[in-house]
């Protein structure tokens, strides 16, 4: 499943993934293409560090996530492509908010990924083009799809009451792996501000909003 590559990265900047084609004149519409670009590298490369620390079912859900962020991210190299501009390769290495051990790590990793590639197809929804609006609807969707399948719970909205403390809260679905811990149910935004550099045995792309840390 994994795509062979050197340690991952996080940021909380982002380059756009595409630069212009020589003689052409990129819009706005390849810029918001390339950071969308830029979270689909990232979800790649994070998608092959949590394969690599799942199995059974988990590893299946990860494959399917991993297959999935590979189709956006050459269907985004297309259409900059096609409207002028020229998608950039992702970096040689990325770093990871949190070291990765154990499923649990894996699980929350994955959250993470999804809630932040939702965030990136943001600007792009705005964009004039229906089709290019269209595409960041769907790509939005499938990710908050992928979100909630890997942890089953939603935060209290704003203003209504949150969750009763009392309650046991929602770990990821019954596809965890046995004798594993289940990840934790805080939010996966959670306040680890450190940059953990990850084994060189993980696979490519970054996190969602993450710059390369080397060239």
């Amino acid at each position: 499943m994994a795509e062979p590559a050197t340690p991952p990265a996080v940021s909380p900047a982002v380059s756009p993934a595409v630069s212009p084609a020589p003689g052409s004149a990129a819009g706005p519409s390849v810029a918001a293409l390339g950071r969308a670009l830029s979270a689909e590298y990232a979800a790649v490369y994070a998608y092959g560090v949590v394969g690599g620390r799942t199995k059974g079912a988990l590893l299946a859900r990860a494959t399917a996530g991993f297959d999935a962020h590979r189709a956006r991210r050459d269907q985004l190299r297309t259409l900059i492509t096609q409207r002028g501009g020229t998608p950039t390769e992702p970096g040689p290495s990325y770093g990871l908010p949190f070291e990765v051990r154990t499923p649990s790590d894996a699980v929350r990793l994955a959250v993470l990924v999804e809630q932040r590639v939702v965030t990136a197809y943001l600007e792009l929804a705005a964009d004039r083009d229906p089709a290019l609006r269209r595409l960041a609807a769907l790509a939005a969707q499938e990710s908050a799809t992928r979100a909630y399948g890997w942890q089953p719970e939603i935060g209290a909205f704003p203003g209504m009451p949150g969750r009763d403390t009392g309650s046991t809260q929602a770990g990821p679905p019954d596809t965890a792996e046995p004798d594993t811990a289940q990840p934790d149910s805080g939010s996966p935004d959670s306040t680890e501000t450190g940059t953990t550099e990850a084994s060189t045995a993980q696979p490519e792309a970054g996190l969602p909003d993450a710059t390369p840390s080397g060239s």
